[in-house]
């Protein structure tokens, strides 16, 4: 098996992303040893100021989530995140798949719509 592809974050998945984007790559890749990962910043879709870096969404597989239900792989998501979400991380979309499950569709899903926040 490869190495685990890191995807960036930024308008298309590409670049370095901000310092934000980066800690959530760090934590995440420490804590879920992911075989794909993806860290989306959404932030500029919900109206925040440049480089707000408080809306993102991640796409985590690995091996760790095997067995578990949706939940729960979520919260482990969660618990390596605590402190980004205690703090500058207003919002986290989440989706957490199986190698297996990455391996029989490999397609991250559409970023959720802006429903409010300051753009109202």
């Amino acid at each position: 098996m490869r190495g685990p592809l890191l995807a960036a974050a930024g308008g298309a998945m590409g670049g370095a992303g901000g310092p934000l984007a980066r800690t959530i790559r760090a934590k995440l890749t420490a804590a879920l040893q992911p075989t794909h990962l993806e860290v989306r910043d959404d932030s500029p879709r919900h109206g925040g100021p440049p480089g707000a870096e408080t809306h993102f969404g991640v796409l985590v597989v690995s091996g760790r989530f095997a067995g578990l239900p949706l939940l729960q792989r979520h919260r482990l998501v969660h618990e390596a995140l605590r402190a980004e979400l205690a703090g500058p991380l207003h919002a986290l979309q989440v989706t957490a798949r199986t190698p297996q499950q990455w391996q029989s569709d490999p397609r991250a899903p559409p970023a959720p719509p802006c429903l409010g926040g300051s753009k109202r």
